[in-house]
């Protein structure tokens, strides 16, 4: 017997999550993992390594809190977002008997850390707008214990309507956790559901480091939610997930210096979209550029395998969402600094040229 055939059946049938570093390249331009261009100038502050570090850091947890404007017992720290969803699958559902829900295309990493775990998945396929569709989510509810839902969503990056993630929140109230994955919140703050906690004890609301903060290799994100759903994740996560390094830069980047430049990388961002999207959509090769509100955009082209092989072999690496349900030819562009981002149009220019 192989080392494989002595794991689990269901991780001998996964295939991982297909992360911008799993799929490599070798380029310069490196647009497909909606990072920032650039890294934040901190400096180590606390060097205490000798001991472990506190299971879920006081003080970062309570700049987080006051950020998010919610109170410190609302707030999980964990190794970014992604052990956010993990732990909530892991705390609420039950292996070969309960599943979660997700409405494709989304965000991969809900479908792998269900299976992971031994959760099964349904899915209900966004509508042709990108948005929910409350009734077939509703016909699909019976056994689900997770719903994930992502606003703005990754890789369309539209937002979903309010009104129908409250729906989704009555609808699924003593029934299901509600987890709205808010990633890219911070370029749509106006759009967070962090508001409703306090109406719905079943709702989760996934944050990170990793974009607008610029931090995506530090590893912090967050989980918002009541005290009582903060107390059961308390309960499978690792006794001390948060390394000392990374408290105490993650304390930087939230405080009144870090965010106001955290404020000022945001705006920078949506000023070159407007400029990348204004470039773009005058090119004949181009057929759509949908609506975003995170530091992306997913772009559909005449042949966007033609445009994604082509860039590549420039050195210019973007995120090829051609499988993806419904976004056949289409293409996501992280919004880069303004000399990426013109390398970009450079490049599309001389392919509607030819």
């Amino acid at each position: 017997m192989t080392i494989s055939q002595l794991s689990r059946k269901n991780i001998q049938a996964l295939t991982p999550y297909q992360s911008a570093r799993r799929l490599g390249g070798k380029g310069d331009v490196w647009l497909n993992a909606n990072e920032y261009a650039t890294s934040p100038d901190l400096n180590l502050q606390n060097r205490t390594f000798n001991r472990y570090p506190e299971a879920q850091p006081q003080k970062l947890i309570e700049h987080y809190a006051a950020y998010a404007g919610v109170k410190a017992e609302n707030v999980l720290v964990s190794r970014g977002g992604d052990e956010g969803i993990e732990l909530l699958i892991r705390a609420f559902c039950e292996p070969e008997q309960d599943t979660i829900l997700y409405c494709p295309p989304t965000y991969g990493m809900y479908a792998v850390s269900a299976e992971t775990c031994g959760i099964q998945s349904k899915t209900v396929p966004l509508t042709a707008d990108f948005q929910l569709n409350l009734a077939e989510i509703e016909k699909n509810l019976e056994g689900v214990k997770v719903v994930f839902v992502c606003s703005p969503n990754n890789p369309t990056g539209n937002l979903l309507k309010r009104a129908d993630l409250v729906a989704l929140l009555e609808m699924t109230r003593d029934r299901a956790i509600v987890v709205v994955d808010e990633a890219y919140i911070e370029f749509c703050p106006q759009a967070t559901m962090a508001n409703e906690l306090a109406n719905y004890p079943h709702l989760a609301i996934i944050r990170t480091l990793s974009k607008a903060f610029a931090l995506a290799g530090l590893r912090c994100g967050f989980t918002l939610a009541n005290p009582e759903l903060i107390n059961v994740l308390q309960k499978v996560i690792a006794p001390y997930p948060i390394p000392v390094p990374v408290s105490d830069l993650a304390c930087q980047a939230l405080d009144s210096n870090g965010l106001a430049a955290m404020h000022n990388r945001a705006e920078e961002v949506l000023q070159y979209r407007t400029w990348l999207i204004n470039e773009l959509q005058p090119l004949p090769i181009v057929e759509q550029i949908f609506s975003s509100e995170a530091n992306y955009i997913l772009v559909k082209f005449q042949n966007g395998t033609n445009v994604f092989n082509t860039l590549w072999d420039q050195g210019i690496i973007l995120r090829d969402q051609n499988k993806a349900l419904g976004l056949s030819n289409c293409i996501r562009i992280t919004i880069g600094s303004e000399q990426e981002n013109r390398r970009v149009i450079e490049a599309v220019r001389a392919i509607s040229a030819k």
